[in-house]
């Protein structure tokens, strides 16, 4: 019995654009549709009553796997690559591994058994992590591969920290610090060095490494006052710890921005806007990340396009009161 791919082969096209030539599908020149038409008919091959027997191996469904299992990261990208797949027809099925490695193998394992066209792997930070290394086509978004040959989609961090710093600058502040979070995160790391860079002089000490904390940010508001009292700008690695910063400063009875203006990073509402007052922050564009994710995985699916295997998105700088 003839398959989709032997009408394929017959026709010098992708098994993917068989499929769509055969069930009258897809943005294809006539003279293809026609091409794999006339192969399927000598080759004695009939598509299955439902359109999507044998004239299509395609299940429609992409798996995503995230190790944010609070969504803060997810759910915009997850909403992004909804957008994209759904002119392909396609569902999602969503897998939270939580960070544990045997949960992950166990969710490939089920993902590759349910014959899923794609994957799309995420995470809760910018870290690079390992290559699954299956023979699916996979885009990593937010997270990158370690592995140069697999395709990732990033946000363009070092950019939107020398967004921020630039526009404190730009305002008039000439004596600036950075606080940000752990240094051994691939974020904190990227962020903190982009700042020196713009900021030269301006910078009037050592990046503050600490936590991703609300906590952090209000402890290094104590330190700082005492060692810089004249700091007149805080350049922030979150908007966790711009919320920290604003509410020592307030307590501490410095005006905000009148003495000191205030910078944060991710533009999460639930602290940006809910600052007093809202933070000046630099947005990731995680939902747009994943419409570029999902169309990204797309092209790899169809097998029409070669995708590249690293694509940066700019951010953008939402301006507030924070800093205004």
């Amino acid at each position: 019995m003839p398959r989709i791919a032997d009408v394929a082969e017959l026709a010098g096209v992708s098994v993917s654009t068989a499929s769509k030539a055969l069930n009258d599908t897809g943005q294809l020149r006539e003279d293809t549709r026609t091409r794999v038409k006339e192969a399927a008919a000598r080759l004695g091959f009939v598509p299955g009553r439902t359109g999507r027997g044998q004239a299509d191996p395609r299940t429609y469904t992409v798996g995503l796997l995230t190790t944010d299992s609070f969504g803060r990261f997810t759910i915009p990208l997850l909403r992004g690559v909804e957008d994209a797949l759904a002119a392909g027809r396609m569902a999602i099925i969503l897998c939270d591994t939580r960070d544990d490695v045997l949960r992950e193998r166990h969710y490939l394992r089920s993902l590759q058994d349910r014959r899923v066209d794609g994957l799309i792997i995420t995470g809760r930070t910018t870290d690079p992590r390992p290559s699954i290394g299956l023979a699916i086509p996979t885009v990593y978004a937010l997270s990158p591969s370690v592995d140069p040959t697999d395709h990732s989609v990033v946000v363009d961090e070092s950019a939107g920290a020398v967004m921020a710093a630039e526009h404190l600058q730009a305002m008039g502040s000439r004596r600036i610090v950075h606080v940000t979070g752990p240094q051994r995160h691939h974020s904190a790391s990227e962020r903190a060095l982009a700042v020196q860079d713009a900021l030269g002089r301006s910078l009037i000490t050592a990046p503050l490494f600490g936590h991703w904390s609300e906590e952090w940010g209000r402890h290094a508001v104590d330190m700082l006052l005492t060692s810089h009292p004249d700091a007149d700008a805080f350049v922030c690695g979150s908007d966790q710890i711009a919320r920290g910063v604003t509410d020592r400063l307030r307590e501490q009875g410095v005006d905000v921005p009148g003495q000191v203006r205030v910078t944060g990073f991710d533009n999460w509402d639930v602290m940006a806007l809910a600052s007093r007052p809202p933070l000046t922050t630099v947005d990731m564009g995680l939902t747009e990340l994943g419409r570029l994710a999902g169309s990204t995985l797309l092209d790899l699916v169809e097998g029409e396009a070669d995708p590249p295997r690293r694509q940066e998105l700019p951010p953008r700088l939402e301006v507030r009161g924070s800093s205004l």
